[in-house]
């Protein structure tokens, strides 16, 4: 028998077991959409006929995603697991009712990105040109949930997004995380040795500017809403590029001349998802909350004590100037723990007495994604 022949039967060997495993990876799919159904079923039947149901359950779905990677063996990374967890979760909601997703657009922007990796890409997602948008959407129950973007790795706060929750009764129910990588990319009539004019979001331009001083000092760089609307602004231009990510290329069909150009390569931003809901304990969480302090020697370290005799740890302190004072000053604060764990409500309560004010933003998974 010839090599030719050994190999020949060794590949059709191993593409009949392949069959046979896509084949009951179909079923089990199956019997797990059929289960979510049931799961359905069950919650209609046991609320009143004007009851709104939840079909989404953050915390349910961020410990389904953890156990996936614990699991894991590989070769596929934990992240592609759950990844793949994700869709199949996402197909499985969408048989009883898609969730309809506001996020900060237009179409390819990041955070339309970031809406697809925590929601699934049977979710319907919805682009609005500005942070306010999307909270008002959710406010007003035309969409289920918001997505937008409060931090980046590099360039700090966004601080539109903070400054919208001061004013809103809307609940932080979850978080995504994005690695970031920005591409420079043209439209079939650039003329690549004449670019003179780069596009890109703000943000954007700063997390790139070492690089486009090596490559590009002499362009004129140019600040647009967001990442997909500079490229979106590339056709006719013969002498622009655009910084964005693939997402935006493919979308808008322009070609990538330079591939992650971010000058830090951990570069990334964090996401919130909004709702209306509060969300019961995951078992890995965070709480976010406003707390809102007079001016006066020692307010932040009075603050901040109670969090560190009960060993909590904090994820992020950011201060806002208060609409309500010119001297009075509210801190957003980020800790590890869910506000139901009695620690949690206890130091929440200590905190609450040596405060102006106090509003928990809310309490929901730590990022699995």
């Amino acid at each position: 028998m010839s090599t030719d022949q050994t190999e020949a039967g060794k590949l059709l060997a191993l593409r009949n077991k392949i069959d046979a495993i896509d084949e009951e990876i179909g079923r089990l799919i199956s019997a797990r959409a059929e289960c979510a159904q049931e799961v359905a079923d069950v919650k209609k039947a046991n609320l009143p006929d004007d009851a709104k149901i939840l079909f989404y359950r953050p915390e349910r779905e961020a410990q389904v995603l953890r156990k996936a990677m614990e699991r894991n063996n590989g070769p596929l990374s934990n992240e592609e697991m759950a990844r793949l967890f994700r869709e199949i979760m996402s197909a499985c909601l969408a048989l009883e009712n898609p969730i309809k997703v506001a996020y900060l657009g237009p179409e390819g922007t990041f955070t339309q990105q970031a809406s697809l990796k925590h929601f699934g890409h049977s979710a319907l997602v919805l682009p609005f040109s500005a942070i306010d948008e999307v909270f008002r959407e959710v406010e007003a129950g035309a969409v289920n949930y918001g997505v937008v973007p409060v931090e980046n790795s590099t360039e700090g706060v966004v601080n539109h997004t903070l400054d919208n929750f001061m004013g809103s009764n809307l609940k932080i129910c979850g978080e995504v995380e994005l690695r970031i990588h920005h591409n420079l990319m043209v439209s079939d009539v650039t003329n690549v040795n004449s670019i003179t004019r780069i596009y890109s979001h703000s943000q954007s331009l700063a997390q790139c500017r070492k690089w486009l001083d090596a490559h590009y000092p002499n362009a004129e760089r140019v600040a647009v809403s967001s990442n997909a609307e500079a490229a979106k602004r590339l056709k006719g231009e013969w002498n622009a590029a655009a910084i964005a990510g693939s997402m935006a290329a493919d979308l808008y069909g322009l070609k990538i001349i330079a591939e992650k150009i971010e000058d830090q390569p951990d570069n990334s931003t964090r996401f919130l998802i909004i709702g209306k809901q509060a969300v019961p304990q995951s078992g890995v969480d965070k709480t976010s909350i406003v707390v809102a302090m007079r001016n006066e020697p020692g307010a932040l370290h009075k603050l901040l004590e109670p969090f560190h005799r009960h060993n909590i740890d904090l994820t992020r302190v950011e201060t806002r100037p208060s609409r309500t004072g010119a001297w009075t000053y509210v801190f957003f604060i980020d800790f590890a723990g869910h506000v139901d764990e009695p620690l949690i409500s206890d130091v929440m309560k200590e905190v609450a007495n040596r405060c102006a004010d106090l509003k928990l933003l809310g309490s929901y998974p730590k990022a699995v994604l």
